[in-house]
């Protein structure tokens, strides 16, 4: 059974954490609360799924600097930036960076739940695709030098006899090569074949 994931609530508002924290547990889901960027980053593991509540004013490390080193470290929860109005120009900021979305102070319940639940559902999908992208990486790693050359200019769409021609084998031995590559690597079809090497190629 899917994790289903925690909302981890930063802010140093004791106040605004327990209201924060309320609201989520109120709709059924896990919260955990953290008073800094730095108690988070302490007790944060990157294996645990879930999503980020993010004040982005903060003494210390401030909710931009903290998505900085997140994204440093290659976490990749999805982060939902608190703001009041004067910190709009650096929530938008953080949305370029690659926040999921921000909600600005004071805000609607409901609203923030929503994007809670979307934040969630993407943290899900996200590890869903990495975990059969490492899955397609053991499966490279699997194959012979040859193999994996034969792979590399298939991806490049090169045909058959471009192949034969640049490897210097005949074209029974590139059609046996790439035989082999698509069944270890699984693959039912050659646009199958080249989303699973370039998955591997850009995670």
């Amino acid at each position: 059974m899917t994790e289903p994931g925690t909302v981890f609530v930063i802010d140093d508002d004791e106040a605004v954490r327990d209201s924060l924290s309320w609201l989520v547990r109120s709709a059924g889901l896990q919260a955990e609360t953290f008073a800094s960027a730095a108690l988070f980053l302490r007790d944060f593991g990157e294996d645990r799924p879930g999503c980020l509540v993010l004040d982005i004013r903060m003494p210390g490390m401030n909710g931009l600097e903290l998505q900085s080193v997140l994204r440093e470290r290659q976490f990749r929860l999805p982060i939902i930036i608190i703001s009041g109005h004067a910190d709009v120009p650096m929530a938008v900021r953080a949305l370029k960076a690659g926040a999921f979305d921000f909600i600005e102070k004071p805000f609607n319940d409901q609203l923030l739940l929503d994007l809670v639940q979307r934040a969630l559902e993407q943290d899900r999908s996200q590890r869903k695709n990495m975990a059969e992208v490492e899955q397609w990486r053991a499966r490279i790693d699997s194959l012979t030098p040859r193999e994996r050359e034969v792979l590399n200019w298939v991806v490049s769409g090169a045909s058959n006899k471009q192949i034969s021609a640049e490897l210097g084998v005949s074209l029974k031995t590139v059609e046996a090569h790439r035989a082999r590559v698509m069944a270890k690597l699984q693959a039912d079809s050659l646009s199958h074949l080249v989303r699973m090497a370039v998955s591997v190629q850009e995670n």
